[in-house]
């Protein structure tokens, strides 16, 4: 009986320089779990589950498409995923890639797929938000959080093709990825699409709309949100609550969230596009939303991550006004000054928990 597709670890993969076979992955992994650094025993559980018999394994959504929830995908169509991002992005057996993101998400279990598939040769590091900092190696290949690459700026000279996900790229930092000599493209993907699904360059050339992997297309629901078409990935359509405006069948431009529209006033507001805007003036981390009010039933307000002092929000408040990208209508009412933002475990602002913290 021919070995699932999974079984089949690429002859060239190499773990932190170590050849690995498949025969390896379930010791390796229950080392990790018993004997490894924290950030190293999810990754073991990952190895044991991989090498076991399931065709499926469980994995923790991150609420993309609804609320957080565990879902099963097959170890076949994560095989396939691997497979087109190495089409789309021409990898090759030997070329040198990085695991710097938690393994207990979907895209640090991706990066480890797509080396034992693919050959790659991976570096392992524990998460952090400097992960180039202690390492002097090139890298063919690299993934990262929006973070992470703020803060590796110096370094990302070390890396040919770095892919940034896990939120949006803001308008600074796209700018400043733009002076490198990387190619640098910020990816579209969830949990139930096992990663990215589309990617748009965004530096040295770039482009204001997302372009599928091969095998994948797109459409949009009445609600003008995006439904993912990806048969080797999915067995069914992933229906989405991002607002996107079709450019082609393979082709889109992300707008927003469906959910995260504010009804202030009769006026439907978008979050995400008023963020891009206000990124160009301010430089700390924010978000805007609405919050309850008697009159407006919603009213917008701004969010910011910073020390309560010296900050100066009048003087910020004054900048804002002076934006002439912002309609009357997306001007904050209100600015909340956050120490710490809240987060979820795969790094990302968790909004809700933020905001429970200001508003009682």
């Amino acid at each position: 009986m021919e070995n699932p597709i999974w079984h089949n670890i690429h002859p060239d993969f190499r773990c932190n320089g170590s050849p690995l076979v498949f025969g390896d992955l379930s010791e390796m992994g229950y080392s990790l779990t018993k004997e490894g650094a924290p950030f190293e025993v999810p990754l073991g559980e990952f190895l044991v589950d991989w090498a076991s018999d399931k065709p499926t394994l469980e994995v923790n959504t991150s609420g993309s498409t609804g609320k957080p929830k565990k879902i099963a995908l097959k170890k076949e169509q994560m095989v396939n995923s691997a497979l087109a991002t190495a089409a789309f992005f021409q990898l090759r057996p030997k070329q040198t890639t990085l695991l710097c993101l938690p393994s207990t998400g979907i895209a640090g279990k991706m990066m480890l797929v797509r080396a034992m598939v693919l050959g790659l040769h991976l570096d392992v590091v524990e998460p952090s938000s400097t992960p180039l900092e202690n390492n002097g190696k090139a890298y063919d290949f690299v993934a990262m959080v929006p973070m992470q690459a703020q803060k590796s700026l110096d370094q990302l000279h070390r890396v040919s093709t770095l892919i940034v996900g896990g939120a949006p790229v803001d308008i600074t930092l796209k700018n400043q990825l733009g002076l490198l000599s990387t190619k640098v493209y910020e990816t579209y993907g969830m949990t139930e699409t096992i990663t990215h699904i589309a990617v748009k360059e965004i530096a040295p050339e770039p482009q204001d709309y997302f372009e599928t992997l091969p095998g994948i297309g797109v459409t949009s629901d009445k609600r003008g949100c995006l439904v993912i078409d990806a048969p080797k990935i999915s067995e069914e359509k992933v229906i989405t609550n991002d607002l996107v405006k079709l450019v082609a069948e393979n082709k889109f431009k992300w707008l927003g969230r469906y959910d995260s529209i504010i009804n202030s006033g009769g006026i439907k507001l978008v979050p995400e596009a008023i963020e891009e805007k206000l990124s160009t003036i301010i430089k700390t981390r924010f978000f805007v939303t609405g919050i309850p009010d008697e009159i407006l039933g919603r009213q917008l307000v701004l969010v910011v991550e910073a020390e309560p002092e010296p900050f100066e929000e009048n003087t910020l408040l004054n900048q804002i006004k002076g934006l002439k990208s912002l309609s009357k209508y997306e001007m904050p009412k209100k600015v909340f000054v956050v120490k710490a933002f809240s987060e979820t475990s795969t790094k990302k602002i968790d909004r809700s928990k933020t905001l429970a913290t200001i508003i009682r």
